[in-house]
């Protein structure tokens, strides 16, 4: 029985291993690049199917090499880097007029003051339901109540701070839901 030709390539990988590291390293001009290339390529040779005779094994795994190189420059370059990312904050903060920015501060504040006055278990269970988006059930794992018991403590909160913040309250939950109440 004759064995895989990825068997035989990666022989020919593992045997010329440091002169195809020095190659990378002179053409990636990295030392750490070169390196995971070279693991990278130990593995796609593994699972390369039957690719026949090849006359050059070591030219070919250097192109396989060379190959893999690109393809993580195309995912890198496909990143955006800090500097763009900056910049597409500053250009999403420019586009908030300071009208805007003042409405929602101040909506928050009251927000804030609303639920500052609610008692703490009932804050606690608004906070962990709508802004952790934890499960009911897990938050009633958490307080030793029933689930209903949460949807009650999350409507009193919800309907305390729609009040506070002068706004129409949409239930999403319990008996009723979808309809304005």
């Amino acid at each position: 029985m004759t064995e895989p030709p990825s068997v035989h390539m990666r022989a020919v990988l593992e045997s010329g291993y440091r002169r195809f590291q020095e190659r990378l390293r002179r053409r990636l001009g990295s030392d750490a690049l070169a390196t995971e290339v070279l693991h990278e390529t130990w593995l796609r040779v593994g699972r390369m199917g039957d690719v026949g005779l090849v006359q050059r094994p070591e030219s070919y795994l250097f192109r396989v090499a060379l190959n893999v190189a690109a393809d993580r420059r195309e995912a890198h370059s496909r990143k955006l880097s800090a500097a763009e990312i900056e910049t597409l904050r500053h250009m999403m903060d420019e586009v908030l007029d300071p009208e805007r920015i003042a409405t929602a501060r101040a909506e928050m504040a009251a927000l804030e003051g609303a639920l500052n006055e609610l008692t703490p278990r009932r804050k606690a269970i608004f906070v962990l339901a709508r802004v952790s988006e934890m499960k009911h059930e897990d938050i009633a794992l958490r307080f030793g109540i029933s689930a209903r018991m949460v949807e009650k403590e999350l409507l009193h909160a919800l309907r305390h701070c729609s009040q506070r913040l002068d706004r129409k309250m949409i239930r999403r939950f319990g008996p009723g839901a979808q309809k304005r109440s």
